[in-house]
């Protein structure tokens, strides 16, 4: 049974829009109602056309874009209720759809039209196919590398997403004979190798040599979280250098005079120490300043000193 003769056999009823109906619409709908919040910019129309989809669906309205609910015919009747709420759903879906749709675009897009229309002329201008955006998505795939300051949450956050959209295109079947979970453990397997690469080297070699070691390797969820608390441990460290070099420097320059360095006054901070050219700053100069040289530069420099 089609969509329309459902609908038909509901007129026969009394003259109210069932809420099983797709014609029902929800007191809280309203055409400011925002369906995803992903924003068509004319470029990530795949993703988008997902997102729409999925928030349509989850309200009953999905068979509209679909086509699958026609406008009813008039009958004579001037409060034909299938007619009058397929107009008010129709308007009420072109207003969701003008809301995810950047306002740039607004006027290259017919809206007066059947919301099925409406969507057919996006899917006809903007769907750029499966092939090219499988190509440059796999290029991006290869490309993808821990950038500098670039934390691991990031990192493996742009990761994710590439392998999320790329899992959308596979045209693979769900399979439910015994090579399924040799199949799903080897997909696996080849996203920890995706994710080790791309780690920044200085920082993470060590652990990516340790978690390559192990037979069989590991799962992705364990190596996101070894890899994570790596890098929290590096920055705890790193934090209590800092603070380690600071005191160091403060006692240096500033023991002899009887006080911290939290007790010097405005009229003698630096008095006999030496200040920085860059900064401004006391207790450092130039060729020790963090901020001209950066932290890992001036400690790399100690130690070649001795």
């Amino acid at each position: 049974m089609t969509e329309d003769d459902k609908l038909k056999g509901q007129s026969s009823g009394p003259k109210t829009i069932p809420m099983t109906s797709p014609l029902y619409l929800h007191p809280s709908d309203n055409p400011n109602l925002s369906v995803t919040q992903i924003i068509f910019n004319g470029n990530n129309y795949d993703m988008w056309a997902e997102a729409v989809k999925n928030g349509l669906d989850a309200k009953n309205k999905l068979v509209f874009i679909e086509g699958k609910v026609k406008q009813p015919e008039s009958d004579g009747i001037e409060d034909n209720i299938e007619l009058v709420a397929w107009r008010q759903c129709n308007a009420m879906l072109r207003a969701w759809l003008r809301n995810v749709i950047d306002p740039k675009l607004h006027q290259s897009i017919t809206f007066s039209q059947p919301v099925d229309k409406v969507w057919e002329e996006l899917r006809e201008r903007y769907s750029a196919g499966n092939a090219p955006r499988v190509h440059q998505l796999k290029t991006e795939l290869n490309e993808c590398k821990q950038q500098e300051r670039e934390t691991i949450f990031e990192y493996y956050t742009r990761l994710k997403t590439i392998w999320d959209e790329l899992g959308n295109y596979s045209k693979v079947k769900n399979c439910t004979c015994g090579a399924a979970a040799s199949i799903t453990q080897e997909k696996e397997e080849e996203k920890v190798h995706q994710f080790l690469m791309g780690l920044d080297t200085k920082l993470y070699g060590n652990i990516r040599s340790n978690l390559l070691m192990e037979e069989p390797i590991t799962s992705l969820t364990r190596a996101y979280a070894l890899v994570l608390r790596e890098e929290r441990h590096t920055s705890l460290t790193k934090v209590k250098e800092v603070r380690n070099d600071a005191a160091m420097t403060a006692r240096a320059y500033g023991g002899g005079k009887g006080r911290g360095t939290n007790q010097r006054s405005d009229t003698d901070e630096g008095e006999g120490s030496p200040q920085c050219s860059h900064c401004k700053k006391y207790y450092h100069t130039e060729e020790n300043c963090y901020d001209k040289h950066g932290y890992e530069e001036v400690k790399a420099r100690e130690r070649a000193r001795g």
